[in-house]
This record gives C-alpha cells, structure tokens and sequence, in this order.
C-alpha cells in the first residue's frame, strides 16, 4: 500500500493532524482534527480522494474538536477507543471542554479496542492500545508508521497529571506496545513539541528519557 502523509496544525492550540491516504485506491483517513483545515480539505479535493475515516487518538477537546465539521463536510465515520467515549461523554468531561471553548466529544460511529484493523484501501491501520494519557488513547500503526496522539512526542511523552491519566500505565504502554516496532519506524505526534516535528523509533529509544530511563 502506498502511503501519502500529509500534516497541519490545527486549531487553537496546534493541533497536528493528519491526513493518511492509500494512493491506489483513493481512500483516506484523518487522525485528530483540531479543527477546519483549508489545506487538508484542498488537497481532498485536488486529490479527489474519498475520507472514510476520523480517529482520534483520544479524547481529549483540542484533538476532536473538528469531528463534526469533517463528518459533515465528508460523510466519514468517526472513531474512538471505547474507553475514552465513556470517560469524554461524561456530564463532568463534556462541561470541562466547552469551558475550555471546545466542542464536546457527543459522536462516535467506530468503538476501537486493542488490535483492532482499520481498513484502507488494500491495507489497514492497526489500533494500539496506550493508556497512560487518557484511559482509551491510541497509537495508530501503519508498516513503517506510527501515529501516537499524545502518548508519544519527540524526546518527550504525554502528561499524565489530567483525569484519567497514569504514568505507570503510560510508561507500560511505551514498554509493551511501542519499544518492539522496528527502529525504523516514523514517529508521528500529536504536537510538534520536539527539535523536529518527526522522527523514528530508533532514535527515541536513544534520545527520548521515558524510553531510556523507566525500564
């Protein structure tokens, strides 16, 4: 399956989204929308590819905030791990992100756990399980790629000082999910946060202190 990646931050707090499409069949998801994008949305067009998925790679406001514009807009499904549609669906979650000045998470069409596929194309994106973040956080793992949401920065991880958020379970996420992808694998975050909005797995095992330090 031949892959194009293309990236833009979006919304308020910048937001990497991502568009994923499979080239062969014109099929494409999107990881995270923070909101609008007019140079996703132009490349949709010009590419005049089909968007048959949005996955958030957790719950959190800045990282759906644009689910329902893009639903709409597409048709796509939405897709969430279970987890954190129960936790982010609550009364007490929904109220803190429209203070915040987000839209709540109200829509989940695809409930994920971990392992599950999802198809593109003539391949598919593999759901990994990374608690830590959020109860129900995400990596999405293509040959070659992985998408880790805010479980995984450059040289840096998520917090785990938020509701529902663990340090032992995200530093058990890295250990047990990630650390065995091949070196070579691109890292793909949530937030360019590091000194490169990129990079590889191998070079995280080296320069990355919660994958150097905790096991």
């Amino acid at each position: 399956m031949r892959l194009r990646i293309t990236a833009a931050a979006t919304g308020p707090l910048q937001v990497i989204s991502y568009l994923v499409a499979c080239e062969d069949s014109g099929e494409a998801l999107l990881i995270d929308p923070g909101g609008p994008s007019p140079e996703l949305s132009a490349q949709l067009r010009q590419e005049g590819w089909r968007l048959r998925w949005i996955v958030n790679t957790h719950g959190h406001a800045d990282h759906i905030a644009g689910n329902e514009v893009w639903a709409a807009a597409t048709g796509a499904q939405i897709v969430i791990h279970r987890l954190d549609w129960e936790l982010f669906r609550t009364p007490t979650m929904q109220a803190a992100a429209r203070a915040e000045g987000f839209p709540p998470l109200t829509r989940a069409d695809v409930l994920v756990e971990d392992g599950d596929q999802i198809p593109l194309g003539d391949g598919f994106a593999r759901v990994l399980h990374t608690p830590g973040h959020t109860p129900g956080g995400i990596c999405l793992y293509f040959p070659g790629h992985l998408f880790t949401g805010d479980t995984l920065f450059v040289e840096a991880a998520g917090r785990t000082d938020l509701p529902g958020a663990s340090l032992p379970q995200l530093i058990a996420s890295l250990e047990e999910k990630i650390m065995d992808l091949p070196d070579e694998t691109r890292i793909w975050p949530g937030h360019d946060y590091g000194e490169t909005p990129t990079s590889t797995l191998g070079e995280e095992k080296t320069n990355n202190p919660f994958l150097t330090d905790f096991f």
